[in-house]
């Protein structure tokens, strides 16, 4: 049989007797290692508690960026929902700041978001799911969405792929548009500024708006309204991280 269900037999009095006892020590002693290993995990990615400079950098990126960010962005996406639309899918929605502002706006929207790691203060209801597979029916959801999450993928097309299945209409995406190496380490620069002090994975996985299309067209969709109007900085701040390194787009089923 299996060594994990072999059964040991041991005599009173034997020094071998006492292994079980020594065993159990070890094997809780090793559980909760690792439970506590995968309780800091979560902790750091859920936390607002975080080493300086880390604390100071996330601190100054909310209170000159996150706002307007959120903002303009929800000013961005609302339009690009279609007006039959009542359901939205907000995947990778952190903390369901954006959702929350969509919703003010479309308030006949009924919006939900899966994450990775679900954050207690979440402003919509919020499920968690791997990162690789929705864990929805196809066709469950009017509209699905991503701001800036796919950026932060190994493969951008698998849950663009996942998106469209579960999508009924559309699927809205902001993300980034890299078109030279300049653009990439801004990007990079920008991305570790925001995301870095809150643990989020950074892979920097920028595309090209060439190739966006190509992996919009691998996945059954097109994108019928693209743009990159999205005043997210202001001037001077603009001129290096606006200049079209961001881009909203509609995108239906091909």
């Amino acid at each position: 049989m299996p060594p994990a269900s072999r059964v040991l037999k041991f005599y009173p009095g034997c020094a071998a007797s006492q292994f079980p006892t020594l065993f159990d020590t070890w094997r809780n002693g090793f559980l909760s290692r690792n439970a506590q290993q995968l309780e800091d995990f979560k902790n750091r990615m859920t936390s607002t508690h975080q080493p300086w400079p880390l604390s100071w950098i996330a601190r100054t990126h909310r209170a000159l960026v996150f706002g307007r960010r959120a903002r303009v962005l929800a000013g961005a996406l609302a339009p690009l929902i279609p007006a039959e639309a009542r359901s939205v899918l907000d995947i990778g929605c952190g903390d369901g700041t954006i959702a929350g502002l969509l919703a003010e706006r479309r308030p006949e929207l009924a919006i939900e978001g899966v994450e990775v790691i679900p954050r207690p203060t979440c402003r919509v209801p919020c499920r968690a799911f791997d990162g690789a597979k929705l864990p929805f029916p196809d066709r469950s959801f009017d509209v699905c969405l991503f701001v800036d999450v796919l950026h932060h993928t190994t493969d951008v097309t698998q849950l663009l792929r996942e998106a469209a299945r579960v999508s009924r209409g559309c699927v809205l995406l902001k993300d980034h548009l890299s078109e030279s190496s300049f653009d990439h380490a801004t990007l990079r620069a920008m991305d570790w500024v925001g995301n870095r002090p809150h643990g989020v994975t950074l892979t920097y996985n920028y595309q090209s708006l060439g190739r966006w299309k190509e992996h919009f067209v691998a996945c059954g969709l097109r994108a019928t309204q693209i743009s990159t109007a999205l005043p997210i900085y202001p001037f001077p701040f603009s001129q290096l991280f606006g200049r079209n390194l961001h881009f909203v787009a509609q995108l239906a089923k091909a």
